[in-house]
């Protein structure tokens, strides 16, 4: 049934939301495409699954695990503002050499967590406290960013996403504020990929494949929904999870229907296609479609008007 599996779907939704807030930072804060994404979540849930299995404490190799994020966001923010790489070509390069540096870690294409033998932090088999557990790291994530981006450096941060030019003009560091924020958004993507690879018990090389754009997919679905509510920065924030949530759902559904498994990719792009266009299509016909409603059937009269107004002078 398709509501027995959404307590699966929303869990998933849950740890691509942690994915979708660095996406956020980088895409919406700082007005950075960092492609990093795709190769530093995977290496967040590669870490952690080879600490698990050398029975590392999960605590501990989760936080081994964003540590090694955070590294990968160093590399991006040094190939941009060091070698003046352009911003895209910065994310792809690292994310290429996260490929291999993936594969090294785990010495195989796939690397299994033990969650039966050791202990992990949650676990697809007890859904019910991995869905609340996520609620708890996703509060205290959204929390402590709304502290941080609040502070004089994180709001220096957000001065260089909105103007780079301008934010130099005052002093502000912009190289020191893209690395910082480069790595806080890729620690984030690899703190979701250390608990992915706990919740579904392994990590895999391809895990990553697709994750930039179910992060903006994520992030432009929960700011059509959630922006109409508030502009307050933990709203936005959260509103990536909620992002994150919806397109699993939807997916879920697409998988309900039970069509053919071959084309589960293909749906997957339409999906998310579809859910990228809307702001353009709220933007360009909906939007003219209530301007032809609301104008003023006036002109012929004005017109009329005017033509008097003449005849009666001349």
């Amino acid at each position: 049934m398709f509501f027995d599996a959404l307590p699966g779907a929303i869990s998933l939704g849950l740890i691509w939301g942690i994915m979708a807030i660095g996406v956020f930072i980088t895409y919406k804060v700082l007005d950075f495409p960092d492609l990093t994404v795709d190769g530093s979540i995977c290496t967040g849930g590669a870490v952690c699954a080879v600490l698990i299995g050398l029975g590392v404490n999960a605590w501990w190799a989760l936080i081994v695990a964003v540590i090694a994020g955070a590294l990968a966001g160093l590399i991006t923010g040094i190939f941009h503002t060091l070698l003046g790489i352009p911003a895209i070509l910065a994310g792809i390069l690292t994310q290429l050499i996260l490929w291999s540096v993936n594969l090294k870690i785990m010495g195989q294409a796939n690397t299994p967590v033990d969650t039966r033998n050791n202990y992990v932090i949650i676990t697809q088999l007890e859904t019910g406290w991995a869905i609340l557990i996520l609620f708890a790291f996703i509060a205290l994530i959204v929390g402590g960013l709304y502290w941080f981006f609040g502070t004089e450096f994180g709001c220096g941060i957000r001065a260089t996403g909105n103007n780079p030019n301008m934010s130099r003009a005052q002093g502000i560091n912009v190289s020191l504020d893209k690395v910082v924020a480069l790595m806080v958004s890729n620690a984030l993507v690899a703190l979701a990929g250390a608990l992915l690879a706990q919740y579904q018990g392994f990590a895999d090389i391809n895990m990553g494949r697709g994750a930039i754009v179910i992060g903006l997919a994520a992030v432009i679905i929960g700011e059509a929904i959630v922006s109409k509510i508030s502009r307050n920065f933990a709203v936005q924030l959260s509103s990536a999870v909620v992002g994150a949530i919806l397109y699993y759902i939807v997916y879920q559904f697409v998988i309900w229907l039970e069509l053919d498994t071959e084309y589960l990719k293909m749906f997957s792009a339409i999906v998310v296609a579809i859910f990228l266009a809307i702001p353009y299509w709220k933007k360009t016909y909906f939007r003219n479609f209530l301007k032809g409603k609301k104008r003023p059937p006036a002109a012929d009269g004005g017109g009329q008007d005017g033509a008097e107004g003449v005849k009666n002078n001349g």
